[in-house]
């Protein structure tokens, strides 16, 4: 009997698009020693990278961009900035809605961090509706390390062929397709129904 695959959804830009200009201006506003942008600084430190692994919870993370840039308003404040970067991909939301009433399990797989994910929740419907999840900040690593991918593989149950793989990111498709996994980089939501549709899926 051919077994059924799962599908794997990453988060960002995939079924939910972000903009940090809804936050940067907020957060400058607030702090004394702004930086030129906001994106830019946190691309240029660590501190997201290390927030995003788990090696800085939700409170260490805000402390050390306080010292860094000096932000004035307490976490609650900062958090409420922070997260609310999100908006929906209705194309893929669909999508996966009707992948969900075909019987595929689907589970998400993503880079992130807490506040994004408490932010998603309880902002979006639709992510309530998957067998699973896998997050950077949980599993201590983060896509395309080994590791994250393992842990996704042992959630599942899943291996090689069984599991196809949805990402905007090329270097985290590659890491899914060395390990077997059908993995389909996303650009449109009609680009990858029509891979899903090549692989017999829909």
């Amino acid at each position: 009997m051919k077994k059924s695959p799962v599908i794997i959804f990453d988060l960002g830009k995939v079924l939910v698009d972000f903009d940090w200009s809804r936050a940067t201006g907020k957060i400058m506003a607030r702090c004394q020693r702004p930086p030129d942008n906001f994106d830019t600084f946190l691309g240029a430190s660590s501190l997201l990278w290390q927030y995003e692994c788990g090696q800085l919870t939700r409170r260490q993370f805000y402390d050390a961009v306080c010292a860094a840039i000096g932000f004035a308003g307490d976490l609650t404040e900062f958090s409420s900035y922070f997260a609310d970067i999100f908006t929906a991909m209705p194309g893929t939301i669909a999508l996966h809605a009707e992948l969900r009433q075909r019987g595929f399990k689907t589970f998400i797989f993503s880079n992130t961090n807490d506040l994004a994910i408490e932010h998603v929740r309880h902002n979006f419907p639709f992510f309530a509706n998957f067998d699973g999840y896998i997050f950077s900040f949980e599993v201590g690593a983060m896509k395309p390390q080994p590791k994250i991918y393992e842990a996704l593989e042992t959630l599942t149950g899943k291996r090689g062929a069984e599991l196809i793989y949805i990402d905007d990111r090329p270097e985290n498709i590659e890491a899914g397709a060395a390990r077997g996994w059908q993995a389909i980089l996303h650009e449109t939501p009609e680009q990858t129904r029509q891979a899903l549709a090549a692989a017999g899926i829909i």
